[in-house]
């Protein structure tokens, strides 16, 4: 993954080859073996925005990840225009790489417009991010990897572990729950279709990872296989990328393999994203619960 905001920019700059096809650049400095989701959300994103007029703002996506990406390889995005109605556009991209589908999203764009307005209020009781500990620190603690492993793998991002980290009572299995601080490490430019593309980015951070929590297992660890399946968000509201946004994260249900999870985003306590997402949590090896 991107070490640095400009990296991050640089690869969300996709290269225009016709009025709706474009390539976006390989992520060199990722150390995964497969491309991040979230690279892959905020390049179609980037994409659909590509298309259509500039008054109008990506409120909705839904996506799912059909072959996993190789890292270090570009991936062409094609754009077909479903709709241009009155107040809203309508685009499908479709994801390849080396000639095979590996992603596929709808997106819808919206005029803004006012209209009746309410929304949820940010949890309370929530420790302010500079009171947090770094995620790369907690996971350092909590996995075979190193704190300094998983910083490199998520250096564009500041992102602070917001959850209590005591253990429940009696006995009893954890929430399958999560909150953490996140936005991106620098400043980034006004551009407010660039901060939705970098809001999706990090939606894909720590969602598929709270369906596990309640369980005696290390996500994505040895004898487990994870891997998103799909994704959607809503854009609410306008917000910023490069400010501290809290994400409040509950998993419903995990069964047969298969792990489902919600999240809310707020910035200054206001909602302006919801994600939902279900993903691969296939146990390869039974001896994982006990690790």
């Amino acid at each position: 993954m991107p070490k640095t905001v400009d990296q991050l920019i640089a690869l969300l700059d996709l290269e225009q080859r016709s009025e709706v096809e474009f390539v976006g650049a390989a992520d060199e400095t990722s150390a995964l073996q497969r491309v991040f989701g979230g690279q892959v959300l905020a390049q179609s994103l980037t994409a659909a925005y590509r298309t259509v007029a500039p008054d109008r703002i990506a409120h909705s996506l839904s996506a799912y990840f059909v072959r996993g990406g190789a890292a270090g390889v570009p991936i062409s995005y094609r754009v077909e225009e479903i709709r241009d109605g009155g107040s809203f556009s309508t685009r499908r991209v479709v994801a390849t790489q080396n000639g095979r589908v590996i992603f596929f999203t709808a997106s819808s764009f919206h005029v803004l417009e006012p209209g009746l307005n309410h929304a949820d209020t940010a949890p309370s009781g929530v420790p302010a991010p500079q009171d947090c500990p770094p995620l790369s620190e907690v996971l350092g603690a909590r996995s075979r990897r190193t704190a300094e492993a998983w910083q490199q793998e998520w250096g564009v991002l500041e992102t602070r572990f917001a959850s209590d980290t005591s253990a429940p009572g009696n006995g009893a299995p954890p929430d399958a729950a999560m909150k953490v601080w996140v936005r991106a490490a620098s400043a980034l430019p006004a551009d407010p279709r660039l901060h939705q593309a970098v809001l999706a980015y990090l939606s894909d951070l720590t969602l598929l990872a709270v369906s596990t929590v309640p369980h005696p297992v290390q996500f994505a660890g040895p004898g487990m296989l994870a891997a998103s399946i799909n994704h959607a968000m809503w854009f609410h509201r306008p917000a910023r990328a490069d400010q501290w946004l809290l994400y409040d994260q509950v998993s419903p249900s995990a069964s047969a393999g298969l792990g489902f999870s919600f999240g809310r985003l707020f910035s200054g306590g206001q909602l302006v994203a919801s994600c939902a997402q279900e993903g691969l949590i296939r146990l390869t090896d039974p001896a994982a619960l006990s690790r």
